[in-house]
């Protein structure tokens, strides 16, 4: 029998113009013709399997990393959370082991109010390769799961007195 899950949450894809500002970020040589085409290509967080609980996030692009870089990923997505929940972003389990590559951040945290943030709330990846012994540069291509995200609740204290509304990304809440 299988367990009736609450539904919290939406994948949507950000604007175009929004994912072509981060996108030239990233990846400066990139003409306005190959993003737009990643843009179309972008595919909505998905599980694997009924029993998993992380929905595997993609990179739209393909690139390459060596030993000791590190690349933000424009995903072109971002995600409605329902209050009370956050989505919790961990690296694959495969990247790590088979190719030292994680998330630069180690967990991120999106909370459900960076959904109206002035970047429309897109998630951005930062993923790092580690040193290892064959020093050798990895490919990753395009449509490749680099993170996974997990839909998390959470409780506030009894004295709780946030106000404050966000309206930036990265970092902003510490502001």
């Amino acid at each position: 029998m299988k367990p009736e899950l609450p539904h919290i949450a939406r994948f949507e894809k950000v604007s175009i113009g929004q994912f072509r500002e981060a996108a030239m970020k990233s990846f400066p040589d990139l003409d306005a013709g190959a993003v737009s085409a990643a843009y179309e290509d972008i595919a909505l967080p998905r599980r694997a399997t009924a029993g998993s609980s992380g929905y595997d996030i993609r990179t739209p692009f393909t690139f390459t990393l060596k030993p000791g870089e590190d690349i933000v990923i424009p995903t072109g997505i971002r995600a409605w959370i329902a209050p009370g929940w956050w989505l919790m972003l961990m690296p694959r389990s495969g990247l790590g082991f088979k190719f030292y590559t994680r998330l630069a951040n180690t967990v991120g945290n999106i909370d459900s109010d960076y959904y109206g943030a002035d970047n429309e709330g897109h998630i951005m990846v930062k993923l790092r390769m580690e040193l290892d012994q064959s020093g050798a540069p990895r490919t990753f291509e395009a449509g490749t799961a680099v993170c996974q995200g997990v839909f998390v609740p959470f409780g506030v204290t009894e004295d709780d007195d946030a106000t404050e509304k966000r309206t930036g990304g990265f970092g902003s809440t510490g502001k």
